[in-house]
């Protein structure tokens, strides 16, 4: 592992994170994820692994209509987010500090 001092203005790639949404095509639907690096910092942002991980239950790798799910680490929530909308009962867990960030992101998908 290294430990690499942060700057935002230095490192082109992690700009996307400082953006206050991120959208996403996933089973169907546009997802609008909202992101607030500045107050909660990296639990609060939309990794790739996320994506990575929604595509392959896209893909189907995993039957999750009718089964229960539960996202640890949840944080925006998109990976829960994409497992609900493919039918699957998903609980959420993650730290309590982007648990009004995630449910605003869970609100904003099931009133669209």
């Amino acid at each position: 592992m290294a430990l690499v001092p942060y700057d935002e203005t230095a490192v082109m790639g992690l700009q996307r994170f400082h953006k206050p949404l991120a959208t996403f095509s996933f089973a169907n639907h546009t997802i609008q994820i909202q992101q607030d690096w500045r107050q909660l910092g990296v639990a609060a942002v939309v990794w790739d692994a996320a994506v990575v991980l929604s595509t392959y239950l896209e893909m189907g790798a995993v039957e999750l209509r009718g089964r229960s799910a539960v996202e640890l680490g949840a944080g925006t929530g998109l990976v829960g987010i994409v497992a609900a909308l493919l039918g699957s009962e998903v609980q959420f867990a993650n730290p309590t500090e982007t648990s009004d960030l995630r449910h605003s992101n869970i609100r904003i998908i099931t009133q669209a």
